[in-house]
């Protein structure tokens, strides 16, 4: 069975499904409501445990009640929390989301100030035995050591490279696989062109650096040449979550030993299918599923 590390952040998300997102202050009626699991490392957790690998989840939540709901969530979809540090007084990291008719959504993220950032305890988890180590950006330092463990034992790495306030040149250097969000390409190279903007991340690391578009599929460079996977058509319901579905698929193709390109195919198709479904979650299809979607429209 494969093994994956996914090392970052765990949140409770809390989704508002409306007609229209807001474009002004107001009162506004939700036509339904849903409370789930959420954050880009744990989530990419559940899609890669999904797809049948076995996962290790590495992070912190709060000893609040949302922390043993976060940690109850990913234990019921079979990612092992045996590394998830429970800070002692803490509150855990929540978001509210509000969703549109078409899928679109706008989050708004607290991160919790109270978990520990510390991140020296991982030098006790025996990075070796993973075939693919994946992190988010959104606890650096636990990406930076948890990156820095794993290279040094020979594992793949693959970095969730989205925005964050702290500048994540370090850990693009780190990463074998560096998959960016457009805003997150932006922030770390300045460029709004995202072809020069690749060309610029590329410098940052000897790895793979790729930029994914939604809808419009994946974009990564080999050899400073472009090339590009589309997404698939579907009958969007929410979008929450996607980004993270497919770095977690993206880990698992890798740690599959497929191919980049087919890689990326493989990850776009289990974030198409995540989109079909409400919250970040219910809609990721497993290993079969996904084969069976991608024999037919593949």
């Amino acid at each position: 069975m494969l093994k994956i590390a996914c090392i970052g952040i765990a949140v409770q998300d809390r989704l508002y499904y409306v007609e229209q997102l807001p474009d002004a202050s107001g009162k506004f009626v939700a036509q339904d409501y849903r409370e789930i699991g959420g954050g880009p490392a744990a989530t990419a957790a559940v899609a890669a445990a999904r797809l049948g690998a076995y996962v290790d989840f590495i992070g912190r939540v709060g000893d609040d009640a949302a922390g043993k709901t976060i940690v109850a969530d990913l234990e019921k979809e079979g990612v092992d929390t045996r590394f998830v540090r429970v800070c002692h007084q803490a509150r855990s990291s929540q978001s509210a989301i509000i969703v549109d008719a078409q899928g679109e959504r706008i989050i708004i993220n607290h991160p919790s100030p109270d978990l520990s950032n510390e991140a020296d305890w991982l030098n006790d988890i025996t990075f070796e035995h993973y075939d693919v180590v994946l992190a988010d950006v959104r606890w650096h330092q636990g990406a930076e050591r948890g990156f820095t463990l794993a290279r040094e034992a020979g594992v793949v790495t693959v970095l969730d490279a989205d925005v964050t306030p702290q500048d994540i040149a370090p850990l693009v250097k780190l990463a074998d696989h560096a998959a960016f969000s457009a805003p997150g390409l932006v922030k770390a190279t300045g460029e709004t062109e995202w072809e020069k903007a690749l060309l610029l991340a590329q410098a940052m690391t000897a790895g793979k650096v790729y930029l994914t578009q939604g809808k419009a599929g994946c974009y990564w460079l080999d050899e400073n040449r472009q090339q590009h996977r589309p997404g698939f058509k579907v009958d969007v319901v929410d979008t929450t979550g996607a980004g993270d579905v497919f770095h977690g698929a993206l880990a698992f193709a890798i740690a599959s030993k497929q191919g980049v390109s087919e890689a990326v195919h493989f990850a776009n198709a289990v974030a198409a299918l995540k989109c079909t479904r409400p919250g970040g979650r219910e809609g990721i299809p497993d290993y079969h599923q996904t084969r069976a979607f991608l024999s037919l429209y593949g």
